[in-house]
């Protein structure tokens, strides 16, 4: 079994965490069919970036990044933060002062192997251990909206056509405690 290490960023890994997020996010418009939106990408690609410098900046508290790490790679990213703006705009402020978690990006090579699984389960405990008993989260992808539902049930929110035609946003409101923590890694 491969092992894999979950670690929080170090200074040294800014430059990589820049191109894994460039990497996996232009792979997920791809996947998507939205590769032609190219400044959505773009400005994907910087929201991860100052996200990530706000936890370095503020060691961690204002934003907290956790990384799967595998043969010295970065593989996979999740975060929590305040929630968006997007969240906030969507449900009217229903869910103001509730953490969201975010960033979660798994390497194309590694994705259906349960790293986004291991990553969430080790935020689930660092959230319970500080305290935090809810979250919320949202997607716009369809395939993360599926990876979602599976692990969190139908989502509280449902705004459907809201990028275009078929493509819902989905938002989710859940305790810390209504999810199971369970390691489970799959081997390909």
């Amino acid at each position: 079994m491969q092992q894999i290490e979950i670690r929080r960023p170090e200074p040294g890994d800014c430059q990589e965490l820049h191109q894994f997020f460039r990497s996996v996010i232009t792979d997920t418009f791809a996947k998507e069919n939205l590769a032609d939106l190219v400044e959505d990408i773009e400005q994907e690609i910087k929201t991860k970036e100052s996200y990530l410098k706000i936890d370095y900046d503020s060691l961690g508290v204002d934003r907290y990044f956790l990384l799967a790490i595998a043969n010295k790679q970065i593989i996979g990213t999740i975060e929590y933060g305040p929630f968006s703006r997007l969240i906030h705009e969507l449900t009217q402020g229903a869910l103001q002062n509730m953490v969201e978690i975010g960033t979660v990006l798994v390497h194309p090579e590694y994705q259906q192997q349960g790293i986004g699984s291991l990553l969430l389960n080790v935020l689930l405990l660092s959230l319970r251990n500080k305290g935090i008993e809810e979250f919320c989260l949202d997607s716009g992808y369809n395939r993360a909206q599926k990876y979602w539902m599976k692990k969190l049930g139908e989502p509280d929110y449902r705004f459907e056509n809201y990028w275009s035609e078929g493509n819902d946003h989905m938002i989710w409101r859940r305790q810390t405690s209504d999810i199971p923590v369970i390691f489970k890694i799959y081997q390909p």
